[in-house]
């Protein structure tokens, strides 16, 4: 099956930056999209920023300049570089995949554990 596993989440000051791995594993055949998801405390879970397999991101507002956002297709793998992080910021992070597998060989939706990214002084 497939599984994603996320890394790099920690704690940082803010203005500070921290990069965040998600690595997809199983019989991956083509990934459609790969990106970051978070809930801060109390609140929904949001978008972060997406991106294609050929390269093309999609990011929100409130990160938009701050957060970059990079896929390696060939280790099935997301990064999400975060810089000039907010206290706001602080969440759990967590990647989302669209991929086709030999499990399942048509666009399907999967989601990692969560990483915890926490901004404090």
């Amino acid at each position: 099956q497939v599984r994603l596993v996320e890394s790099g989440g920690g704690l940082v000051q803010p203005g500070g930056s921290l990069t965040l791995s998600c690595a997809a594993s199983g019989t991956i055949l083509s990934i459609n999209v790969m990106g970051w998801y978070r809930q801060p405390p109390g609140k929904q879970r949001e978008l972060v920023a997406v991106i294609t397999s050929s390269g093309n991101p999609n990011y929100a507002d409130s990160v938009k300049g701050r957060f970059t956002i990079s896929i390696d297709n060939a280790k099935n793998t997301v990064y999400l570089q975060m810089s000039s992080l907010k206290f706001e910021d602080t969440s759990v992070y967590y990647c989302n995949a669209n991929v086709r597998s030999g499990q399942r060989p048509y666009p399907y939706q999967y989601w990692g554990q969560g990483t915890q990214v926490t901004v404090s002084s």
